[in-house]
């Protein structure tokens, strides 16, 4: 399902604001992550974009009819940002891109992975820090969900990205004790490198498994997507966790995994 972009503006001058000096305003293309009310009919939104990272905004409005259903999480909107300071909230004008919400609600499978990665994005990203490479992968998983069902390969791969981008990332490309770059079988959850085989020895019950769906290979069975999810949940849990202050995964990450384990 194609998606259109908009060009990335960065912080430039916009209306001036009586006598204050000039409103920051930049303009951008992103996913919706979270909403929450504020007040009687705004809303308080958080959108991923390409160049401004995770970043929220107040919508006013935001709870009326025409809105609401454009700001559903997992949709594609343009948002027009502004704020008087830099480090202020500031507000949101939005117009709808492409409504994929709607259609992944209609499907259990999809409607927990879009749950994932939106709850995921907005528990782990720090705020207005750009993450471009990452942000190109959420875009490919979640037009993935909307076109069949290949998807759950895609989005181990893309929790694997996630831990890359925040400083992570497991080292999956030789074998932590020989060397080897065959044979790969399992991986370190000490230090997030793979264990051949040959390599893993008696070790081998304490070792995470190196599965194919982590290396971009394999079929996608349900079996290999279960031990992916297992893996990269091992360094969620225990490098991403205490580095935010040991807050809990989200739970919609939890509930994905157990429907794709299902159905193994």
């Amino acid at each position: 399902m194609p998606v259109s972009r908009c060009e990335c503006r960065r912080f430039r001058p916009g209306k001036v604001h009586g006598s204050e000096g000039k409103l920051m305003e930049w303009c951008e293309e992103g996913v919706v992550l979270a909403r929450r009310r504020h007040g009687e009919n705004a809303l308080i939104i958080e959108v991923f974009t390409r160049g401004h990272g995770r970043h929220a905004g107040i919508v006013r409005g935001g709870g009326s009819r025409r809105l609401a259903p454009v700001l559903e999480p997992g949709n594609q909107v343009q948002v027009t940002w502004r704020a008087r300071l830099a480090e202020h909230l500031g507000s949101f004008e939005v117009e709808p891109v492409l409504a994929r919400a709607a259609l992944l609600m209609g499907e259990r499978r999809t409607l927990a992975g879009l749950n994932a990665v939106t709850a995921l994005l907005s528990y782990a990203l720090p705020e207005r820090e750009p993450h471009p490479a990452l942000y190109d992968g959420t875009l490919t998983v979640l037009e993935m969900m909307c076109d069949g069902p290949f998807w759950p390969l895609a989005y181990v791969r893309w929790e694997l990205a996630l831990l890359e981008e925040l400083g992570f990332g497991l080292d999956l490309s030789r074998c932590a004790v020989t060397g080897a770059t065959e044979g790969l079988a399992f991986v370190s959850p000490k230090s997030g490198r793979a264990v051949s085989d040959a390599g893993a020895g008696e070790w081998k019950p304490n070792l995470l498994p190196l599965s194919p769906s982590l290396l971009g290979q394999g079929s996608g069975t349900a079996a290999e997507i279960s031990d992916g999810l297992k893996t990269t949940c091992h360094f969620l849990k225990s490098r991403l966790v205490p580095a935010l202050g040991n807050r809990r995964l989200p739970e919609a990450r939890d509930r994905l995994a157990g429907i794709l384990a299902g159905e193994s």
